[in-house]
């Protein structure tokens, strides 16, 4: 009769909640560790936004002052990195990133899209589809489709997933489609 008893519940409901907390604050700490280190630890717009984005979401003030703290530091560094890739039906991806190693974080997009059958595209390959829109030196760009290309329910269901699983990746911070 495992599992059956209250506690068992919460505490289950709760582990699923903390794990999704956790992905969301990895990448915040990042994103504001970025623009902590852009400003090099003093007031900046890019730090303040982050930092409201980070509070949006009820993260700890401990964590904001760490992660700030620690970008300051010599020897941190983070790099914005902008992926393009094509996927189901001709649907351009756009794959903003942060990362501390580009070759990891290349390798760990190549392989999501080569698992799903897709590859990296060259660069401007699809931001051309794409305007840019706000934004700092480190991505936070919102990437807004020029023309948007219909997708039928298998295609938009493999993008589905393929967008999922790029997600879930640690260094990645933002997917954009042009798909309809």
């Amino acid at each position: 009769m495992s599992g059956h008893n209250r506690w068992s519940q919460i505490k289950h409901k709760k582990d699923i909640t903390d794990a999704k907390k956790s992905k969301i604050f990895s990448k915040l700490v990042r994103f504001i560790s970025v623009e902590a280190k852009l400003s090099g630890g003093k007031d900046s717009p890019g730090l303040r936004a982050a930092i409201e984005k980070a509070k949006k979401v009820n993260m700890p003030a401990e964590n904001i002052e760490r992660a700030i703290k620690k970008a300051s530091e010599p020897g941190a560094h983070m790099d914005a990195i902008t992926y393009e890739a094509y996927g189901p039906g001709g649907v351009g991806i756009i794959i903003e990133t942060l990362t501390d190693s580009k070759n990891r974080t290349a390798q760990d997009i190549k392989h999501i899209l080569t698992k799903n059958g897709f590859a990296l595209g060259g660069i401007g390959s699809v931001t051309w589809a794409f305007s840019a829109q706000g934004g700092s030196a480190s991505g936070g760009k919102k990437w807004v489709p020029k023309t948007t290309i219909p997708l039928s329910d298998a295609d938009l269901e493999l993008l589905d997933k393929l967008v999922e699983e790029l997600e879930e990746n640690d260094d990645v911070q933002d997917v954009y489609t042009n798909a309809e």
